[in-house]
């Protein structure tokens, strides 16, 4: 399984990338206090999904709904 991408965007503006690149979500969730957490199916989604994001991936643990990761 491929690891988290931590993205300061919200929710709604990660769909709409993915939707737009046809990038296929595995899971998706939103970081506190803000961002988006998301598993794409395979490494070339994840790839185009980091490029799009370039500037915007957050590093280091997030919390998720009350749990670091």
């Amino acid at each position: 399984m491929l690891p988290p991408v931590n993205i300061d965007a919200s929710r709604v503006d990660v769909l709409r990338m993915c939707n737009r690149h046809e990038l296929r979500i595995c899971a998706i969730t939103s970081l506190d206090p803000g961002g988006t957490s998301v598993i794409l199916h395979n490494f070339d989604d994840d790839a185009v999904l980091r490029k799009a994001f370039d500037g915007r991936i957050l590093a280091g643990p997030r919390v998720v709904a009350g749990q670091i990761c």
